[in-house]
Parts: C-alpha cells; structure tokens; sequence
C-alpha cells in the first residue's frame, strides 16, 4: 500500500470488512445540515473506532498500524528527551522544529500507515507549538527545561493523532460524500475534535506516572529523581501499553509481540 498507488481502504461483504463497508455507507448517507448533525458524525466515527479495534484483535499485523505505531512512540520518547534538555531554545524557529520533528518522529515510510503516522507528527507538533507559545512562561521550568505537563500533553496528542489521521483516511479514501460546498460540518475535519474527546482519554499520562512514582518514593522514604527529567524514559516504557489501548489491544498484546519479534531476529 504505497502513498504513490490509489488505496480504497479496507472493504467487503463479509466479516470485519464488512463492517468496514457497512460504517461507510453510514458516513455516505450522512447529511452535514441534518438534525443533530454532528452527533451522528460522532456516532459514526465511533463505528470506526470500534471496527478498527475489532479488526487489530481478529489480526494484529493488519495495516501494519501495531508496529509502526509502536516504532513511532519510541522515536517520540527520543524526542521528549531532546526537548526535556533543549528547552524553548529548540522551539524558537517554529519552521525547523516542525520540520524536524515530523522527520524524526513520523519516519519516512511509504505506506498509508506511515503517511498518516507523519500527519500524527506535524499535527501534534502544530499543537505544541500553539500552546507553548500561549503559555510560554508556564511551559518552563528550572533550569531552562520545558516543562512536563507541556510534553506529557505531546504525547497524548501524538497517540490520539495517529488514530485519528489513520481513520480519516480511510473515509477520504472509501467515502465520496454528496454534500454542500461548504457543508455545516466537514467529516475530515471534525475528526480532530471526536478524537480530543475519544482516543485521547485512551492514552495514558506519562505524567500521572511520574507523579505516582513520587507518591511511592515518599511513603517508602526513598529519594526521586527529577519526574520532569525522567519523563521520556517513562513515555518509552509507557508505548507499548498505550499502543495496545488506542488500537483496542490489551495492555501486553503489544509487548509480547515486540518480544517475539525481538526473539525471531536474535
């Protein structure tokens, strides 16, 4: 499945792919100036989602979505670690950082899953961006760092993009909808906003983890390190469980597949 070949999406008449077909007849039928419009996007986009989840269940390999989603996650832990010492220095050509960062973290596969995984990286690095520059006082902390709330934020939104860039292209690939020129809501674009209010809840806090690890240091009377400069170790140990929750896996699935690999190629 080549960026440069047509990709029609997953499709078909029985099982799982129809399932698929069956959420695109709903998103064709849609009308963007009906009653309760984007309630029934939702609805359909949570259709997807759960179509999606089904099918990484029935098999893990599909769309390769497993692998180059965990691959990812641990580029973006590297990248955490970058901005953890960069700091806002590292921020202030806005150009280069999202060039770079899209390179670095979205790789340069050729596939449909790739190329969506690269829009996760430019989204989610757009978002940074916007919010750090909202809020630049608040986005530091001692010692010229950016602070954890700020990257804890970058990975969530990086998870929660890549399934949503996944699904809109699905529908921009099997779906040709019959609507106005300015339709009340555009699907492609509201899909952002379902999945703020959807996926992003699936993916854990690197955060919270640390805060938790802090808690546990206390009551044992032992001594924490910096939680702000620990972070991107805990976002890397956190991929594969957050993988496994945004594709509807269980928490392990992911990790035992990494392992087995690992066990292949040894």
């Amino acid at each position: 499945m080549g960026t440069s070949t047509r990709w029609r999406g997953p499709g078909g008449q029985s099982g799982i792919a129809a399932d698929w077909s069956h959420a695109s007849r709903r998103l064709s039928r849609w009308d963007s100036e009906g009653p309760q419009a984007e309630r029934l996007l939702d609805e359909i986009f949570d259709d997807y989602l759960d179509v999606l989840h089904r099918t990484m269940r029935e098999d893990q390999s599909a769309f390769g979505l497993v692998d180059a989603a965990t691959e990812a996650g641990y580029r973006l832990a590297d990248a955490m670690a970058a901005l953890a010492d960069d700091g806002p220095d590292g921020l202030k050509d806005a150009d280069d950082f999202l060039t770079r960062f899209t390179n670095e973290v979205g790789g340069n596969g050729a596939t449909i899953t790739d190329a969506a995984i690269r829009r996760a990286a430019t989204d989610s690095a757009e978002r940074f961006l916007e919010r750090q520059s909202e809020e630049p006082g608040d986005s530091e902390r001692a010692g010229g760092g950016l602070a954890g709330d700020l990257l804890c934020l970058l990975y969530q939104w990086f998870f929660a993009d890549i399934v949503s860039e996944f699904l809109r292209s699905v529908i921009a690939e099997k779906v040709k909808l019959v609507a106005p020129v300015l339709p009340v809501l555009d699907p492609g674009d509201h899909i952002a906003d379902w999945a703020a209010d959807k996926v992003l809840s699936l993916v854990p806090n690197p955060c919270e983890e640390a805060a938790e690890l802090v808690e546990k240091a206390k009551s044992a009377e032992s001594v924490v390190g910096d939680p702000v400069g620990s972070l991107p170790e805990i976002a890397r140990s956190l991929v594969p469980g957050t993988v496994g929750k945004v594709l509807g896996l269980g928490a392990g699935d992911v990790l035992e597949r990494q392992e087995g690999a690992e066990g292949e190629s040894a």
